[in-house]
Order: structure tokens, then sequence, then C-alpha cells
């Protein structure tokens, strides 16, 4: 990217029998200023885009550069289709295609190619259906780079991160370790300084235990292993705040105090971020070599099809990505 082009974003439509699509075709309507390569099928796009009401004007990518974008204007990379979609029912024979549309997002980012991606939601049971053991994107692209990540939730008024992501809650307490808290820690705070441009990073961290423990009453590891490890973090210059109460962090009077919340599992601090900012609440991945952001919602089976899916969550991350991606390009 230079300054008289555009970024140019890999957009993954997702499941094919759900809503991903469409809202691929209602981002490639709008006037949003980035170079859009969708990465699908090229007539599932097409009857996406019909059964949305969008009027599209598909291209094959090139791979050249281009310096303006008209809206309802989208090029693509094919991606076939294992078998025609049919909405609101996956097919384990499509999941081959969903699989190859990450992978070739993943490695055009990795070669350059493009300067983000923006993922589309996918059906997790559906690929497993398939025989294809698959956890999710974060996993999926974390494995193909070979680095370590971090689950980013970001919503204009708030960022959280997790050290835990899908676990069951009995789990957790053995996964916050020393170890973990760490380098989670250390790639948000890189994150925060080269991305999202925050010359001294304020990360909250959260307890573990109710009222962070309360000294040791309800529980020990945040004495015994969160605060022992922020101190010593403190000391090479991290600016953190905490072990602080979950119950209380989230205050309106807190929030001006940090940047993004470290938070030590999924429902500690997600639900509080999808309660005020559901459809403006975006998935970022922290720590790959390049910018991956995503909706933050599910296929949405009941309403693929119907031309009534919310693209917010899809612009969002679109904004978002834009936003980074020229961050990254800026000196």
């Amino acid at each position: 990217m230079t300054a008289t082009t555009l970024p140019r974003l890999a957009v993954t439509a997702g499941e094919p029998a759900g809503v991903g699509p469409e809202l691929v075709a209602r981002l490639a309507a709008s006037d949003l200023q980035a170079d859009l390569v969708a990465i699908t099928d090229r007539q599932l796009l097409s009857r996406a885009a019909a059964a949305a009401g969008v009027t599209l004007h598909i291209d094959d990518d090139t791979g050249q550069r281009i310096g303006s974008r008209a809206p309802g204007h989208i090029r693509v990379q094919h991606v076939p289709l294992g078998t025609v979609e049919t909405w609101g029912h996956p097919d384990p024979r499509n999941a081959r295609h969903v699989l190859d549309m990450l992978a070739a997002a993943a490695d055009g980012c990795a070669v350059g190619e493009f300067d983000a991606v923006v993922t589309g939601p996918v059906q997790k049971s559906s690929i497993n259906e398939s025989g294809i053991a698959f956890s999710g994107h974060t996993e999926f692209f974390a494995e193909r780079a070979g680095v370590d990540v971090v689950m980013m939730l970001a919503s204009p008024e708030l960022r959280v991160t997790l050290v835990t992501t899908h676990l069951p809650l009995s789990a957790v307490p053995a996964a916050v370790t020393a170890t973990r808290i760490e380098r989670t820690l250390r790639i948000v705070a890189r994150v925060l300084v080269q991305d999202f441009r925050l010359t001294h990073p304020r990360i909250a961290v959260l307890g573990l235990n109710p009222h962070a423990g309360e000294g040791g009453h309800m529980g020990r590891e945040e004495l015994d292993t969160i605060i022992p490890l922020l101190d010593r973090l403190r000391g090479e210059g991290m600016i953190l705040l905490g072990p602080l109460p979950a119950d209380t962090a989230f205050v309106p009077a807190m929030r001006q105090h940090y940047d993004a919340v470290l938070a030590m599992y999924h429902d500690q601090a997600l639900p509080v971020l999808k309660s005020e900012a559901f459809d403006r609440t975006v998935n970022v991945t922290l720590g790959l070599p390049y910018i991956r952001t995503s909706v933050d919602h599910g296929t949405a089976l009941d309403l693929a099809g119907t031309g009534r899916a919310d693209p917010a969550s899809l612009f969002a991350a679109t904004r978002l990505a834009i936003d980074l991606a020229r961050h990254r390009a800026t000196p």
C-alpha cells in the first residue's frame, strides 16, 4: 500500500450456507474506500447478492493495486464450492472450500499480497463433521503462521483481551499460569503500540477470583501468581493496573484509566462488551505477522438467504482493518 493506493483487503465469505456471503455483497455495495478482494466462489457471491437485493459488478482479481473503488464493485479470487449451497443448511462437502479460502487469505497476507484479512463467520461443526479437525479461525491462522496469538474483542468504547479462550470453566484455574499471562501481556502491549498507535499503553488486568481474591480469602491465584508477575513487568516499564475485581473494572470511572483489559477467561469480560456494543464489536487476532479482523457473530443460519442479516459487524471489522493497515504502513 502506498499513499496513492487503497488498503488491499482479503475478505473471506465464511460458511456458504450462512449469512457471510450476503454480508460480503452488502460490504461491496458500500462506499468504504478499500480494495476489497472477496475470496469465495464467484457464483455463490452472485447468488448471495441477488438474495440481498444488491447489484454487484464482480471482476476477477488481477493482483494489481487500485487507487479508488466505486460502490458495488468487488474483485474475486475464485475458490470453488464442493457443492451448491442450501441456505441455512451447512454441508460438510463444503468444508474444504472454507479452509481453502482461509489458506488463500493467510498465504496472501504472508507474502504481502494483501494488507489485511477480514473474515466472515464459519460453521465449525460442519467442518469437523467432514472429518477435518478445526477449532476456529484464530487457531487456524496461528498454526499456519507458526506464532502465538491473543484474541481481542474491540468496540469503539472498549478493548478486551483474554488469557484463556474456549475452555471449560473447570479448566481455567490450571491454565492461568504466570507464563501464559506474561506471554499474553507482551503480545497485547506490543500490538497496542504497533497497530493502535498507543505510545504508552495502559492495560487493566482482572483477577481470577471474585473481588480479585480479597486478600487470599477467596482464592490465592492473585497473591501467588498474578501480583508477583505484574510487579515484575511493571519493573520493566509496563503500565499495568490490577489485579482488578471484574465486577467494578468496567464502570465508567475506571475506563478512563486504561486502554485495554486483560481478562482471565472468556465469560469474565465478553458479556459486558457484547451487551453494550454487539453490532460494533470486532474480533482481532493479535500476534500474527499480518492484520486479521473478523465479525463477532456466528453464521445466523436462520437469516441466511433472506437479505435481512445486519452487516454492521462486518462493516466495523473492515473499518478497523483499514485503520490498522494504514497505521502499520505509516512509519
